[in-house]
């Protein structure tokens, strides 16, 4: 879930270069807001401040709008997570749980994670800067303890091809994508998850 809800940068910009930043966040929008769906594969690395330790996954990333994310881990161990409307699932078979969430409130994502639906405003809600490479160097503009920074590579067509993000604690957060795939049709049945009838439900009481 903390991945999930987190997914995204860099801590330490170069000088800003405002005109170029705000030039590339648009790019980056309005790439987002032409894409009906996508599927890359994804390598996130995250890096826990307080242990020095670090935890490398990968796995198939899906999105389509509207509202619908799926992350299926294939390594190290499979786990898929599946947002699609108000419905959020967390499915861990090798814990014989799942996380489900009725009532999943979209907008809590952070824009960090919205931006592959074409939801949500960079430039209003980030503060901009350019980093080295293109990179796109995000802070928001309010305090929020999921996201302290965020750094988005980007491509010539404005597509994102990595991201790193360092949440409040210091936690740092970094996805690579590759084999995207643009708008190649996918049905809404790849965001149904069907759960075997015995697993153990957790609900968004904990219970």
């Amino acid at each position: 879930m903390k991945a999930l809800l987190a997914v995204l940068l860099l801590a330490a910009p170069a000088a800003p270069a405002p005109d170029q930043a705000a030039d590339l966040a648009r790019k980056v929008q309005a790439y987002y807001e032409a894409t009906r769906d996508l599927e890359a594969k994804f390598q996130q690395t995250y890096t826990y401040a307080g242990f020095g330790r670090r935890q490398v996954s990968s796995g198939i990333l899906r999105v389509k709008k509207p509202g619908m994310m799926r992350w299926d881990y294939e390594k190290p161990t499979p786990k898929t997570i599946v947002v699609k409307g108000s419905r959020l699932v967390q499915y861990e078979p090798e814990e014989h749980q799942a996380y489900v969430d009725e009532k999943f409130d979209a907008s809590a994502m952070s824009a960090a994670v919205t931006f592959l639906l074409g939801k949500g405003d960079l430039a209003r809600e980030f503060v901009l800067a350019s980093g080295e490479g293109g990179t796109l160097v995000l802070r928001p503009r309010e305090a929020d303890p999921r996201v302290e920074s965020i750094a988005l590579s980007v491509g010539p067509s404005g597509e994102v091809t990595a991201t790193k993000v360092v949440d409040g604690a210091g936690n740092v957060n970094e996805v690579k994508l590759s084999s995207v795939r643009r708008n190649p049709g996918l049905p809404e049945s790849a965001f149904d998850l069907k759960l075997p009838k015995d697993v153990r439900r957790v609900d968004s009481a904990g219970r």
